[in-house]
């Protein structure tokens, strides 16, 4: 079985998921390191972090583990069974 590189929870075969480019493939990492990633895990990287963002700082696991508010989404989708499935909160504006 799969494991989200994002939350560590196993990501059931029939569950969606999604293909990551820790550098965005708009910021030159089309060829670059991909993780998997539950779609749900996915979507909030990509609402939370601009795409400059990704590419500069949080280009990897580890950093994208350490922004606060993916370590408070990772501390809550922890809680939810690994096939979970929400709406994905709206991007808050800076």
């Amino acid at each position: 079985m799969i494991v989200c590189g994002l939350c560590n929870r196993p990501i059931p075969s029939d569950a969606p998921q999604s293909v990551h480019h820790l550098i965005p493939r708009s910021k030159g990492g089309k060829n670059g390191p991909t993780v998997t990633l539950h779609h749900l895990c996915h979507k909030e990287i990509h609402i939370t972090l601009s795409e400059t963002e990704l590419a500069r700082t949080y280009n990897n696991l580890e950093a994208l583990r350490t922004h606060p508010r993916l370590a408070k989404f990772i501390s809550w989708v922890k809680k939810r069974p690994p096939e979970f499935l929400s709406r994905s909160r709206v991007r808050k504006k800076k």
